[in-house]
């Protein structure tokens, strides 16, 4: 006997499966689309390992990493007050040695750490200015004073040898926290 779930429906009353097409029934559905976002993200994953890897290396290795001792000036040059622009550790990399007072005397790459504009030494305020946006950096420290940046300049490292200065390294960032 016949009842109203076991009777075939009329091929002109079938109005919800007539469009599919058996044969790429599949290919868009919930399952195979999360399978390619998987695949993707894995793909993604693993080409950015070499790239994670050079980071970490080079985040292991440099606090013994070594840089060359290079000659800014002779002290009998220069008077307390004065600032020399040299490029420190290579040869692209802006730094500014600034001669505070006597026996006293630091030098900062020369890039604010906000957008990386020129910093230049005030000598009459005693602080280093950033003129792209007012930041200004405390000499004896590097900390921002004033202005957009939130992180103080790197500084170099600095030792007098034969009436000389010269520039013997770059001080990781979390040493001068």
């Amino acid at each position: 006997m016949e009842n109203e779930k076991t009777r075939p429906i009329p091929l002109k009353d079938d109005n919800y499966t007539h469009n599919i097409n058996r044969s790429n029934e599949r290919s868009l559905d919930r399952r195979s689309f999360m399978k390619t976002m998987v695949g993707a993200a894995g793909l993604f994953a693993a080409s950015t390992l070499p790239w994670g890897a050079l980071a970490a290396k080079e985040l292991m290795g440099s606090s013994s990493k070594t840089f060359p001792a290079q000659k800014i000036a002779n002290l009998s040059d220069i008077k307390p007050g004065d600032a020399i622009e040299f490029n420190y550790p290579g040869e692209h990399d802006s730094a500014l040695f600034v001669y505070v007072k006597e026996k006293e005397y630091k030098a900062y790459q020369n890039a604010c750490t906000h957008l990386r504009c020129p910093v230049f030494w005030d000598r009459d305020e005693k602080e280093l200015l950033c003129p792209c946006h007012h930041g200004k950096f405390d000499i004896a420290t590097g900390k921002p004073l004033a202005g957009p940046p939130r992180r103080p300049l790197p500084e170099i490292v600095l030792q007098e040898k034969d009436g000389a200065v010269y520039a013997v390294g770059v001080k990781r960032y979390e040493e001068q926290l």
